[in-house]
């Protein structure tokens, strides 16, 4: 039986390389994204498998709608869930804004929440299910991150009552917090903070116990067990990539 993913935020980054690998564990790919999705759809469907590639805006209700029916009516019933999309709007505190707060907020945990919902009906039907959602190791807490920290905090405690409410349908939910790694997003927190790539990137990883930063097929070997059907009595869970312990 081929299964139905959609990775949200997957036309580049860490959301390429899961919805990639996904395809290569021989799921269909449904990548939804509000930038370009055409280079992931390819390399999804040379792995054999369908791609399908939706502009989508997770924090509109409509939006999200409309897009998990039509993976439904193109690709088969999505029983396998990647919140992935995100956004920064990094400030201080005292510099931060109402809307830059807002909108982390309503892209990061509204979208995840929006897609989750939309989603679940074709699980709960199946009675079968793979929830996973991105967190971050900011959810402890990051300088400048007031919004991101709380958006990825949140989808925690959102992750763990989806397992408590979907479990009894076969439906696991769970959270990989990544750390450093190397992406698009990665060189935007450098610049905010002033700092050199290349020099923000040694200062981190000199307190990572392997010694490296990490990269986008780092979260998606991750996602790919999560997502797997050897994962079903996994549920509840948030998971550090990071390379080393967090507290």
């Amino acid at each position: 039986m081929t299964r139905t993913a959609i990775v949200t935020g997957g036309g580049r980054g860490i959301g390429a390389a899961i919805a990639q690998r996904l395809a290569a564990d021989g799921m269909n790919v449904a990548i939804l994204d509000m930038g370009p999705t055409e280079d992931t759809v390819k390399a999804v469907e040379a792995a054999g498998v369908k791609g399908l590639g939706i502009d989508t805006d997770v924090s509109d209700e409509a939006s999200v709608e409309s897009a998990v029916k039509t993976v439904a009516e193109t690709l088969g019933a999505p029983t396998v869930l990647v919140n992935n999309a995100g956004i920064l709007r990094d400030n201080l505190l005292f510099k931060m804004t109402h809307e830059e707060f807002q909108k982390v907020l309503s892209v990061h945990l509204g979208g995840a929440f929006l897609m989750a919902k939309a989603v679940q009906a074709y699980m709960v039907e199946a009675k079968y299910g793979r929830i996973v959602s991105m967190s971050s190791t900011s959810a402890l807490g990051n300088r400048g991150q007031t919004n991101y920290s709380a958006a990825k905090a949140g989808i925690q405690g959102m992750t763990k009552t989806w397992a408590i409410e979907l479990g009894k349908f076969g439906v696991t939910a769970n959270a990989i917090a990544p750390g450093l790694i190397e992406t698009d997003m990665t060189k935007a927190t450098a610049e905010r903070m002033g700092v050199n790539y290349e020099d923000f990137i040694a200062a981190g990883v000199g307190q990572i116990p392997v010694a490296r930063t990490g990269k986008p097929e780092d979260i998606a070997h991750t996602a790919s067990f999560l997502a797997s059907e050897g994962a079903g009595f996994v549920s509840g869970q948030v998971i550090y990539v990071a390379g080393g312990p967090k507290n």
